[in-house]
């Protein structure tokens, strides 16, 4: 059952962009590791959206190196519209493969700041050595011994190794103010219907990529291990399962009219939705009911009152 509370948290959210409304996470001090495309740009925008001060983080930089495929989106673009739309953005360079780059992002929120309310991790990096679509897909139903070994690299220290820095230096932080928020992005997780989502600690069917399901597994178990040990100190730790995002990336590879309906494209959903749930678990003061587990995006918009950007209850996504 839905209740009151969760829609007017939901409500909020949503219409955090009018002028007459209160921001619910206005003061709140967030860092978005990954905003320059995708799932990452999405929440900080959201975030911002709802009033908070965002670190929009990442590699790419405007007029530096682009992505090796050319994907769009850059830090300082996230950050100015995070601006525009009422929250306050900053940008700052860092390469989450790197320790020392990590810990150089959190050293600075402190100095400003000192505390994080919300850390969301959503860098990866899995088409960091794929030029094209084509590439990119080839790497499904093949055997892993055709797999580059260099691909371990790209999954596992541009994804797991990168949401474990990051979340070690935030949760430094949250452990002395006694709060926060950390929030990670799976993917592969499917449930009929209302089916709860399974349990992060039991493995579930094969997804057809050997690294790619390696590296959520850890994700899930991970963040499942940060809600234990953070729990004392009231360190909420929670994983979201979005449906199928309509990133720059997805809108790019499929290309082609026959790729989109041979993919779904016509379910995807904006990035800025999983950003709303972010959005809305921030501004929830019971959010530490919610951490340890996986949860459905969808399941979040249904309980919290939020919409799509185009104002749709997205279900849960489903090929089929």
């Amino acid at each position: 059952m839905v209740t009151e509370s969760a829609f007017s948290i939901g409500a909020r959210v949503k219409t955090a962009n009018t002028e007459d409304h209160m921001k619910p996470l206005e003061g709140k001090v967030a860092v978005v590791a990954g905003a320059s495309r995708g799932a990452g740009r999405g929440i900080a925008l959201a975030l911002g959206e709802a009033g908070a001060t965002v670190y929009a983080t990442g590699r790419t930089r405007r007029g530096g190196p682009k992505p090796r495929d050319n994907a769009a989106g850059n830090i300082e673009d996230t950050a100015d519209e995070i601006s525009a739309r009422g929250g306050k953005g900053i940008a700052i360079g860092a390469d989450y493969t790197k320790e020392e780059d990590v810990a150089s992002v959190f050293a600075q929120v402190e100095r400003e700041h000192g505390r994080v309310d919300v850390l969301a991790n959503a860098v990866w990096g899995m088409c960091d050595q794929y030029s094209d679509g084509s590439e990119f897909f080839g790497t499904w139903g093949r055997p892993f011994w055709e797999t580059p070994v260099s691909a371990w690299g790209n999954m596992m220290m541009a994804g797991p190794f990168a949401y474990f820095a990051a979340s070690v230096h935030a949760a430094r932080l949250m452990a002395k103010a006694g709060k926060g928020l950390i929030v990670g992005i799976t993917d592969g997780i499917m449930a009929k219907g209302d089916e709860p989502a399974p349990d992060p600690n039991v493995l579930g069917p094969y997804g057809g990529q050997l690294l790619f399901d390696l590296a959520h597994i850890c994700i899930n178990r991970m963040l499942n291990g940060m809600s234990v040990e953070g729990k004392k100190q009231k360190i909420a730790v929670v994983t979201l399962m979005p449906g199928f995002m309509r990133t720059e990336r997805v809108s790019q590879y499929l290309s082609t009219e026959q790729l989109r309906k041979q993919m779904g494209f016509e379910k995807t959903e904006s990035t800025e939705f999983v950003g709303r749930a972010v959005a809305a678990l921030a501004a929830d003061p019971k959010v530490m009911k919610k951490s340890g587990r996986i949860h459905f995006v969808a399941d979040l918009a249904r309980e919290y009152g939020f919409t799509d950007v185009d104002g749709r209850q997205v279900p849960r996504f489903a090929f089929a």
